[in-house]
């Protein structure tokens, strides 16, 4: 039995969705939940050849024995959810994808109040998807819930209990978190932030779950930073020397191009340590060291890049257990059981 939970550990874009595939198809959970705030958060997967950018199922989708669960600290707009259900029908989502009834709802209203804002949409870089304003109203005691939905009755169950008799009963579960640890409400670049905590703790909470249930945090970090939006970002760098690097990036959501900056280390340090992290997955490793790229044994990587991945470990306390050397799944490298 395991409880395991993943974070990202800067603004999010920090290949989570790459990681969580991976650790799903690899360790074959029985309930793969999804944390977080909502659709506001894109995961990219790519699995066998094939490209999807996800806002709500959880990323381990590929896993087809797994059932599909949604916490209900999560925001949930109907669109998005039924639209991922014929999107990724060849997996069969539909039959195993279900959400808690306590839910809150994104309405049409939510989304127009916040692409209507100039201070959420224009100052902070809001994703417009609604996300603030439906959160303001679970606050305010007035949002509908998922059980308020004629539409969603086929998909709503009791996420805090199958999951914990799942935990009880000797399964594995893998809660998937959202978007990344500068963007926490509490412990983010205030107020250039989402909507609600994005810790390990909160990602808990969102499912049901309580502490002493959870075995091991994996915190994600890319091994340069982006961001999209604005708010404080010390290691940026300027648009053209990230081309020069060949790091340009968008946004799954909005299309928007990411800033970029150096790996931080102070950031990397404060998010290992709030998250409680036990372990960290380290991607991108190819893109910064190009002559690493698709490397699936630790041993063939360059000094330069061991010699990065020792310095994360030693300022952090925390093993470098997942090497992400490529998009694909096989271009990783796990270091669990030498570690472990």
């Amino acid at each position: 039995m395991t409880c395991n939970i993943l974070v990202g550990g800067a603004w999010g874009d920090e290949g989570k969705g790459k990681c969580i595939t991976y650790l799903c198809d690899n360790d074959k959970p029985n309930i793969i939940a999804r944390a977080g705030v909502g659709p506001n958060a894109g995961h990219s997967v790519e699995f066998n050849g094939e490209k999807y950018g996800l806002r709500l199922t959880p990323s381990g989708f590929v896993h087809r024995d797994a059932k599909l669960l949604i916490g209900a600290g999560v925001l949930v707009d109907p669109e998005v959810f039924f639209h991922e259900l014929d999107y990724l029908n060849k997996y069969d989502v539909r039959s195993r994808s279900f959400m808690d009834y306590r839910c809150s709802m994104i309405a049409p209203e939510h989304k127009e109040r916040d692409q209507a804002s100039d201070h959420l949409f224009k100052k902070i870089g809001s994703t417009g998807t609604g996300c603030g304003p439906a959160n303001s109203d679970r606050v305010m005691r007035t949002a509908k819930m998922a059980q308020d939905l004629p539409e969603l009755e086929d998909y709503i169950t009791d996420v805090p209990l199958e999951v914990n008799e799942a935990i009880d009963n000797g399964e594995d579960v893998f809660i998937e978190g959202s978007q990344g640890f500068g963007l926490s409400l509490y412990y983010g670049t205030y107020p250039f932030v989402t909507s609600k905590d994005t810790t390990a703790s909160t990602f808990a909470a969102d499912v049901g779950v309580g502490p002493t249930k959870i075995d091991d945090v994996i915190i994600v970090f890319k091994s340069y930073i982006t961001r999209v939006g604005e708010g404080p970002f010390p290691s940026e760098m300027p648009q053209e020397q990230a081309e020069e690097l060949g790091i340009e990036e968008y946004g799954t959501v909005t299309g928007r191009r990411r800033r970029v900056g150096l790996f931080d280390m102070d950031l990397a340090k404060e998010a290992c340590m709030i998250n409680g992290a036990t372990q960290i997955a380290l991607t991108c490793v190819d893109r910064l060291f190009p002559n690493c790229e698709r490397t699936q044994d630790y041993s063939s990587l360059s000094g330069e890049t061991k010699a990065f991945i020792d310095e994360i470990e030693k300022e952090t306390g925390v093993p470098v257990t997942i090497i992400s050397t490529g998009p694909d799944l096989k271009d990783t490298i796990d270091l669990r059981k030498e570690l472990l």
